[in-house]
């Protein structure tokens, strides 16, 4: 799954790609290196992102998707909360929502999702991007995001959603501390054990910075974190990882086809 963010901030391409134009090339790219998926996002969901409108989300986003969708048999995922959006977006003829609140934000969203019949990942969070880092608590971290997680696919199941249309995001990144995304990385088979495709979003983050620090304390800058990233990848497909999403495709894509060829998944 290939990320194309449509934004002037997101935290690692924000203003790369945030016009139409920009946005296909990349998309186009992404396919090209082996992205079967591509998940084009308006609103950055950035620790410290303020919200942005509907309308807004919409002038970014739709531009791009009438370029991309004619363009390519790749699935396009939306990464959207709000229902106003998905629903523009799939007459637009994407194929699947990515909600990073795990329908726990516009309750009329999982009515759009189920009314169109498409998948949703519903992703693990706690609060808003704004303050979602100020305070994360948790006393079991793994147990407490599969037990939210279970909130969200059965907030899923009464809309009419269909279980083989969701996949579970365990939400790397997302009011969570180091030790917390440590343990679900460490843990991430439990999350595969549900039953669901797991989609695996740990691309550039903080927590690849922080454990590439040099000796003087200096991080690399997130476009520097493509290799940690491929580490991160090469494990969770030895969970049972089902979608990676990256924002350096052909890495990811050739380690995975290397690791096809000659790696084993846990329990082989």
């Amino acid at each position: 799954m290939g990320i194309v963010n449509i934004t002037p901030d997101s935290f690692s391409d924000g203003g790369l790609h945030d016009d139409a134009h920009a946005a296909f090339a990349a998309g186009m790219a992404m396919v090209h290196d082996g992205a079967t998926i591509l998940d084009l996002g308006a609103e950055s969901t950035r620790p410290g992102a303020d919200a942005v409108s509907a309308d807004d989300e919409l002038a970014r986003l739709l531009p791009a998707l009438e370029l991309i969708r004619p363009a390519t048999e790749a699935l396009i995922s939306i990464d959207t909360s709000k229902a106003r959006v998905a629903a523009a977006a799939l007459v637009k003829g994407a194929d699947m929502i990515n909600d990073v609140r795990g329908l726990r934000g516009d309750p009329e969203l999982a009515h759009v999702v189920a009314d169109a019949g498409v998948p949703v990942v519903l992703m693990h969070m706690r609060g808003e991007p704004r303050t979602m880092q100020d305070a994360p608590s948790y006393e079991d971290p793994v147990q407490e995001v599969l037990d939210e997680l279970q909130e969200s696919v059965d907030i899923a199941r009464g809309a009419g959603i269909l279980d083989s249309r969701i996949l579970l995001d365990p939400g790397i990144g997302f009011a969570k501390r180091f030790e917390d995304n440590r343990a679900i990385l460490q843990a991430l088979d439990r999350f595969v054990a549900l039953g669901f495709p797991v989609v695996l979003g740990v691309s550039r983050k903080s927590l690849i910075g922080r454990a590439l620090q040099d000796r003087d304390g200096k991080v690399p800058p997130p476009r520097e974190r493509d290799i940690g990233t491929v580490a991160l990848t090469t494990e969770g497909w030895r969970a049972g990882v089902a979608v990676h999403r990256v924002h350096n495709v052909r890495f990811a894509c050739e380690a995975l086809r290397t690791l096809e060829a000659f790696g084993r998944k846990n329990g082989e």
